[in-house]
Parts: C-alpha cells; structure tokens; sequence
C-alpha cells in the first residue's frame, strides 16, 4: 500500500544520536527528515507529541509455532504481537512440527509472513529436525535468505558436528549459528534452576554449568574454526563473562538476553506456578544483576523475547509436566524501560540499539534498524516512554495467555508502528 504519512512532534533517536523531528513517509520509504514539515494533502498524520520515534524493533528469538502449533500461535497472530510491541522484523525460530530444516518450510514461513503485519524472516536448524547427527542443507537454505541457523530449544551437543557447522557456515556470507547452551546430561531432568529454591521446593534442578560449559566450548570452537558463533538468551553470570573475555580476545561471538532474565529470578517458582517456568530457567538475583551489567558494558549485543507461547491448558499443568517459554513480544520494551531505563542502568539510546539495529545487524537485516533518514525504507515505532499501563494477559494480541507479568504496572507503551510506510498499528490498536 503506497500513501503519504507524517508522523509529527516526536523526538527521533537511531544511531546517529537524539533530535526533535517531524518524519514524512512516502511510497515505503522515508522522504524528509525536518524540524518542521507540513503535511501534503490528503497524507496520514500521526501524532508523536512526547514520543520517541525509531527504526523498528528487530526481535532476534520468536517462537510462532507455525506450521504444527497453530493452537499456541500463528505466523499472523504472534506478527501481530510483535508489532503492537514495537517490531517491524521477527527471526522466527525452526522448532516447529516440521522443523524449519527444508527448503518447502522456509518457503511456507516466508509466503506466510508475507501476510503479517511485521517482516518475518526465517531461521532454520543447524541440523536435521534439531535431533544433533546430521548437519541440515545449510547452503539451500542459505540461498532462500536464512542467515541464522539454530537448533533452538535442543544444543548441539556433539562438539565434532558443531565443529563442522561452524566451518561449513563459513562459506555462507553472512551465516551466523546461534547455540541453544544446554548441556543435555547436566541440565536432564531439570525443571528450574538447581540451587536453593529448587532444593526447598524438591523440584529438580539445572545447573548453571549446565549452560557454561557449552558456552566455553562453542568460544573454543569459534577461535578454532574462525567461525560466528550466537549465544541464545543467556541467563548466567558465568556464561556472561566468558563471552567478555571472548569478545577481548577479538572472537567472533555475540550474545542476546531475554527480559525474563533481567527481571524475574527462580524463587518465583515457589507456588509451583508453570509460567516461572522457562528455558534456560530463571536464575538467581547474583545472575540477573549479570545480564543487566552485560547489557550496560556491551558483552551482550541485543535483547530478544524468547517469545514462547503455549495454550492454557498445557501451562496448567503440574509443574514437572508443564511446558518451559513465556510470552514476551508485548511487553519487552516496557520491561527494558522499566527495569533498565528507570534505574539508570542504560541511557534510552543504549536501550534501542539493543533493541532494534543491533539485532537488525545480527540477522543481516539491512531494511532494518538503518538511521532515520531520506531514502530509507519506514519501518518506524512510535512509544511514549513516560505511559504507565498494567499487564493483562486477556488483552494481548497472542493466541496463548502465558505472560508471568500478568498485573505488574510497567512505563513505556508502543503508540504507532509503521512498516514500509504503511502504518500497522495506531494508537496502540492494531490495524490488520
């Protein structure tokens, strides 16, 4: 759809730093950046009046359950999640039924995300359907525009294949393997993380080491085969600074974190509540603060959602049967304000960097997360940063309910998102 908006009296921020601006956006693209520009006849007019205006949120870790889990989410409903929390690009994750391991599902995830109201771009697994013995077509599949490669929600745990994957990808321009870091003998039979809470609650326990050791290895690894190697959703203080001191030797690795592992802890857990529930799982206090101070000083280079979504009746299982993820898309820009704006902890272009054009320089997104000027394509946010709202769980776009944020109050709120010029959500409603 080609039509002319202007999005009037915000405040831009991208990476080339903070100005008062108002945006005219037409035919998809960005056509004037001004302190003041008059709206042409007939155009679109979007009010930004004490909103920051930006590239686009890039989310580097959704789970859209499609093909195979349409009763948790669609391609459609979890686009529309991630645009009325601020997104115009989604790196939808290959753990689906079937696994995005062919050529037919990546082609079926791209035609599908043609439809949606934020960009979907395809990752695909590391191997054939994540099961860790075969490496998958990772050329073919390179050559449909993957450029991330995961087993998400399974390690690679054989080092030899991992080895060969990071060699191989190499030769993709572009390619990037993101590990799941879990080691399957450590972490087996682990329900939440293993210290004292789950030793007062008698839940079994993952080990923090369960996760470090596989982050050592996947460093050595990137040093040995001079491979890029991406660390999903890292939740421990261990792993954190091993990827500092990797990143001070020069090595080609990079790190995302979770807002669930800047803000909850594991003795959340204690009324054996399945939304705490979540993989890696909660950690300590001593952890958390970890991943913010990772945030701040740089060793991790974007925050992604892990948008997990799972129907009603399967989070309301017993705790030990209850699948691991929560919900993410809608609220993670309130949590980064909240959590790490508010206090002090990043300064607000820190916090969209991590937010937007660094995972868009990640995933090779080149549409994505550009400065905000002339002749680039409009994929914009719009958010008030001072909006207070409470987390209800009946009113997120998202098939499935299981938010652990339900009644916690939150500043920070998406006004508009606007992709290629068109403008999918107003107001904080949803336009398709």
């Amino acid at each position: 759809m080609n039509q002319t908006v202007l999005v009037a009296g915000g405040t831009v921020i991208d990476a080339r730093g903070s100005r008062r601006a108002d945006v005219l956006l037409q035919d998809g693209l960005i056509a004037q950046v001004d302190a003041k520009v008059t709206a042409p006849a007939g155009a679109t007019v979007l009010e930004a009046d004490g909103a920051v205006v930006c590239p686009g949120f890039v989310d580097l870790h959704t789970h859209l359950r499609e093909p195979g889990g349409e009763d948790a989410e669609t391609i459609e409903t979890g686009a529309r999640a991630g645009a009325l929390g601020g997104y115009t690009a989604l790196v939808a994750m290959p753990n689906t039924n079937p696994p995005i391991d062919t050529a037919a599902v990546v082609e079926q995830v791209l035609r599908l995300g043609r439809l949606a109201p934020c960009h979907v771009v395809a990752s695909a697994c590391i191997t054939k359907g994540r099961a860790g013995e075969e490496l998958a077509p990772l050329g073919e599949l390179h050559g449909l525009g993957v450029r991330i490669f995961t087993d998400d929600g399974t390690c690679v745990a054989d080092g030899g294949l991992m080895r060969r994957a990071l060699e191989y990808a190499r030769a993709l321009p572009g390619a990037v393997l993101a590990q799941h870091c879990e080691d399957p003998q450590l972490a087996r039979g682990g329900h939440m993380n293993e210290g004292a809470w789950s030793s007062w609650l008698g839940i079994p326990g993952m080990p923090a080491e369960a996760e470090s050791v596989v982050v050592a290895r996947d460093i050595a690894l990137a040093g040995l085969t001079g491979g890029r190697v991406h660390f999903l959703h890292l939740s421990t203080a261990a792993s954190i600074e091993l990827v500092r001191a990797a990143k001070a030797k020069g090595l080609a690795v990079t790190a995302e974190a979770a807002p669930h592992h800047f803000t909850l802890t594991d003795s959340l857990c204690c009324g054996y509540d399945p939304l705490f529930k979540v993989n890696p799982p909660l950690r300590t206090e001593s952890d958390v603060k970890a991943v913010k101070e990772g945030l701040a000083d740089g060793t991790i280079d974007a925050i992604a959602t892990d948008h997990a979504p799972h129907p009603a009746q399967e989070k309301e299982r017993p705790f030990d049967e209850a699948p691991p993820g929560m919900l993410g898309l809608e609220t993670a820009l309130a949590l980064t304000l909240t959590e790490l704006v508010g206090p002090g902890l990043l300064d607000l272009e820190k916090a969209l960097a991590l937010l937007s054009w660094q995972p868009a320089r990640l995933a090779g997104l080149a549409d994505h997360g550009g400065p905000i000027a002339p002749g680039r394509p409009a994929h914009l946010t719009v958010f008030d940063p001072e909006a207070l709202w409470e987390v209800d769980p009946t009113r997120l776009a998202s098939r499935s309910r299981n938010t652990p944020y339900a009644g916690r109050k939150l500043t920070g709120r998406v006004r508009h998102t606007i992709l290629a010029g068109e403008p999918v959500v107003i107001d904080s409603q949803a336009q398709r």
